[in-house]
């Protein structure tokens, strides 16, 4: 690496800029410039119509796109063959590699280092410090010859997909072990007679939270995000915070215990719920959530969470969602009160039920935490393998 040469990329890209008008009948693809140079993927696919700015930029396969914004957290990567003819507004710069100079794969790897980044971010320091061309043309990168490039390019790209491999392979036994946990579950619950409806086991009415204005103030109040909720587990870490005045008798502090449920969602996580545990603590829960006021004389709380994710609910759920948007579903207070429940269970039988999945879900959990050790490991590796490749 200290013999490689180190060039401007004013002297390997050259900046293009190439706008065309919309047409209203056409449909075009729009990129994502993902964040901490974790490349471009396909944002949408609209028609012309919808498209207010009428100038636009055609983005051309491997070449280098900037944010002129997000530079500075990683906003940068090389368009990908599928996203060739794609559009982005002026806000974003496109640069063509010099082919006889710079293999773009090269590019694409070396951006995703410290080395790279770092010239990037020491002149976007400052909140919306905005990246010119100029600046991407001054920024440095080692060069070897197209042959050395290429056969580093090779090198990390097999290390980068035997890593994808063994993280996927870790992922798919987590996935298959939850599916497993589920069908136990479903095929338990699905021999519960169905008695009744929920409201016959609730103290009272649902009801939604506060979704105050979150401005994450260091001081601020945490309110949960529909994210604490989704895939009936809770995150504690899903929150936003509020610095907005809050009345400490008002309804929309979690107590721990409390049962959570979306009220508004995508069609697939409308209705998903979790147990909140206390943390964060104070904390309130948004206008889209809402707390079910469980019984518990009655049933056990883990019981209904656990009754929630049936297939048979989720078909109810799916059933009565309403809303206009065909990305955006609603459930009412009357709905989630009526959703069909075995009001004849004795707890006692419930407790017993929970205990035995409580014990699966233990395994899961367990499995879940080794692969989060082995994910973070796995995640090490290719920016370790970049180091050594480029000798940072």
């Amino acid at each position: 690496m200290t013999a490689w040469p180190k060039v401007r990329l004013g002297e390997v890209l050259h900046h293009r800029k190439e706008f065309i008008t919309i047409d209203d009948v056409q449909t075009y693809k729009r990129p994502r410039v993902q964040l901490h140079a974790q490349g471009i993927v396909l944002r949408d696919e609209v028609p012309g119509a919808l498209i207010k700015t009428k100038k636009q930029q055609v983005c051309r396969a491997n070449e280098f796109l900037v944010a002129e914004i997000d530079a500075k957290v990683g906003g940068f990567g090389i368009v990908p063959p599928d996203l060739n003819g794609a559009i982005v507004s002026s806000h974003y710069f496109l640069f063509i590699p010099n082919e006889n100079r710079l293999d773009y794969r090269f590019l694409h790897w070396f951006s995703k280092t410290p080395a790279f980044r770092g010239q990037v971010e020491a002149q976007g320091s400052t909140n919306y410090a905005a990246i010119r061309p100029a600046d991407v043309l001054g920024y440095e990168v080692p060069l070897p010859p197209l042959v050395e490039q290429r056969r580093i390019v090779a090198r990390i790209e097999d290390l980068a997909a035997k890593i994808a491999e063994a993280k996927g392979l870790r992922q798919q036994t987590v996935g298959e072990t939850e599916a497993l946990c589920r069908s136990a579950a479903s095929a338990i619950l699905a021999t519960l007679p169905i008695a009744g409806t929920l409201s016959e086991v609730l103290l009272d009415k649902p009801r939604n939270g506060w979704s105050a204005r979150c401005d994450n103030a260091d001081s601020g109040t945490p309110v949960l995000t529909l994210s604490a909720v989704t895939g009936f587990h809770y995150d504690a870490k899903a929150f936003k915070k509020t610095s907005e005045p809050t009345i400490t008798s008002a309804h929309y502090w979690l107590k721990q215990g409390d049962l959570l449920i979306t009220r508004s969602n995508t069609p697939e996580l409308v209705g998903h719920a979790a147990i909140y545990d206390g943390t964060p603590s104070p904390c309130i829960y948004p206008d889209l959530m809402m707390t079910l006021p469980l019984d518990r004389k009655l049933v056990n709380d883990r019981f209904v969470w656990l009754w929630l994710q049936t297939a048979n609910v989720r078909a109810y759920i799916s059933s009565h969602a309403k809303g206009t948007s065909p990305t955006m579903k609603k459930i009412s207070q009357g709905i989630v009160m009526a959703i069909p429940f075995p009001v004849r269970i004795r707890i006692s039988e419930q407790h017993h039920i929970v205990a035995y999945l409580g014990g699966l879900h233990a395994k899961v959990d367990a499995l879940k935490r080794l692969q989060s050790d082995t994910a973070a490991e796995l995640d090490a590796l290719l920016p370790a393998v970049l180091d050594s490749a480029f000798g940072a």
